[in-house]
């Protein structure tokens, strides 16, 4: 069973030629199979802890560790960790001109599988994959996220989730931008995915609107860069109806302590 573990994390970025740290000791385990919802208010570093995890060179890890089934993940290089089983859905996918969607997949699975898949099963993997996500075939010849929308972004990335299998999915954010129709194909699709059993899952979320399809097994408060509560599913539900109001004090109180 593949098992994500995040010991005592650390992170800082540059501002303005100082270092400023964003997470101050973030604890997490999270197992092949699992979906955990991390939820907070913004700036509390939730999306911090996805890129930091993946490897984006705006975070400088400071202290701490992250290990994938005890392997240093912080050791490895971002082309490394995708191989190893890491996967990130942005929230703003980026655009790439003059990739065709059919080539990044397709490079992307010969990458990760160590060799590349045979052609016409995998025509047909990416068909099917396409049409549950109510994805156009003609989507394959486009450049990768040029011109796309939102929602046919947001798509795109659950398509790669789909077809590369992760051991591991960052998905930051995924229901950001989407309307009610495109959260319930992507949720579908994380969905999917997820009941496989093979895939452990950290949903990253500011609302709690994509928790009504996709049901997390552990759900953790973000507050001033690390984890200051975590329960069952129930708990977002106490978000919805309270709010993160009762953890603003914990950012004050980082605040004062950091001015001290």
């Amino acid at each position: 069973m593949a098992t994500l573990e995040i010991r005592d994390l650390h992170v800082s970025v540059d501002a303005e030629g100082e270092p400023k740290e964003i997470l101050k000791g973030v604890d997490l385990t999270v197992r092949q199979g699992e979906t955990h919802a991390i939820m907070g208010p913004n700036g509390s570093g939730k999306s911090t802890l996805a890129y930091s995890i993946a490897g984006h060179p705006k975070y400088t890890v400071t202290g701490g560790q992250v290990l994938l089934d005890g392997q240093d993940v912080l050791s490895m290089t971002v082309d490394e960790r995708a191989r190893a089983g890491l996967f990130l859905a942005m929230q703003y996918p980026v655009e790439v001109p003059g990739v065709s969607v059919a080539n990044f997949l397709r490079t992307s699975a010969t990458a990760i599988r160590g060799e590349a898949p045979k052609l016409r099963t995998w025509v047909k993997e990416v068909n099917s994959a396409m049409a549950q996500l109510q994805m156009d075939p003609a989507f394959s010849e486009r450049s990768v996220n040029e011109g796309f929308s939102g929602g046919e972004k947001k798509r795109h990335e659950i398509l790669q989730l789909e077809l590369l299998k992760p051991k591991i999915a960052l998905l930051d954010e995924t229901d950001s931008g989407l309307d009610v129709d495109a959260l319930r194909v992507v949720s579908e699709g994380v969905n999917r995915v997820r009941e496989s059993g093979e895939v452990g899952t950290l949903l990253i979320t500011h609302y709690t609107r994509i928790l009504k399809y996709i049901k997390p097994d552990f759900v953790h408060v973000f507050a001033a860069g690390r984890i200051v509560e975590s329960g069952g599913a129930e708990l977002a539900q106490v978000l919805e109806d309270e709010g993160y109001e009762k953890y603003t004090g914990v950012q004050a109180e980082d605040d004062i302590k950091a001015g001290a």
